[in-house]
């Protein structure tokens, strides 16, 4: 067992809190930055291939294209939805 003032364990913890929250900011950071394929984004949504080629067109939701292969950003996705969020409890 080891004895150490109050004032270093309190001085610890409040850095072991900052570190904690340092890595679920980046984590969650990380999670939004992830590309989503355009098969995944269409079934998150629930929406047909010409709807979700018409909200390309429309750029409802930036999107990235490398050949045929479209991806959106996860935070992109994410976005969209809370913009077009409907609250029925109101």
């Amino acid at each position: 067992m080891a004895v150490v003032p109050q004032s270093f364990l309190n001085g610890l913890m409040d850095e072991v809190r900052e570190v904690k929250s340092l890595l679920q900011k980046k984590s969650e950071e990380e999670v939004n930055s992830q590309w989503i394929e355009s098969t995944q984004v269409r079934k998150r949504l629930g929406i047909s291939a010409k709807t979700w080629q018409t909200y390309r067109d429309e750029r409802r939701i930036p999107f990235s294209q490398f050949g045929r292969k479209i991806y959106v950003k996860r935070a992109d996705l994410e976005k969209f939805m809370e913009d077009h969020y409907i609250d029925t409890t109101k």
